[in-house]
């Protein structure tokens, strides 16, 4: 009874009820290095008549996470490219990075040396600042 609430009322768990019922319409598409799974409605009038485009869609291997789509596949889902990752001998370019999930709110996320969060110890002041005072 749990994992139905759960699948009904939480998106970030992996697939809702949602798109469990999409996915009986869909077509797999392939699977990234994270084991996240892409799928493709194609611009069918009869069963897609409320889209003008073809739908494209994420299931996650596992928290929904947006940063979690490597950037192959990133092109593929907002329309950028049309052939996916899977079907072409698509490699990395020499200048991308490879990818990193969002650190954001964890603790090896970047935080600056004037940060309250930071471990590093700000910069002593220099004496080139000039505080404003209003009966100047």
């Amino acid at each position: 009874m749990m994992s139905i609430l759960t699948d009904i009322f939480t998106w970030w768990n992996g697939s809702t009820i949602g798109t469990r019922v999409a996915l009986k319409g869909g077509e797999f598409v392939g699977e990234d290095e994270f084991g996240n799974r892409y799928y493709r409605l194609p611009n069918d009038p009869k069963k897609n008549a409320a889209f003008s485009t073809e739908r494209r869609w994420v299931v996650y291997a596992g928290y929904a996470e947006a940063s979690a789509i490597p950037s192959g596949w990133h092109g593929w889902m907002h329309h950028t490219v049309n052939v996916p990752p899977a079907n072409e001998n698509y490699s990395a370019r020499e200048w991308e990075k490879p990818h990193r999930d969002n650190r954001t709110g964890k603790a090896d996320a970047y935080r600056p040396k004037g940060s309250a969060l930071s471990l590093r110890q700000r910069p002593a002041a220099t004496g080139d600042y000039q505080a404003w005072s209003p009966d100047d």
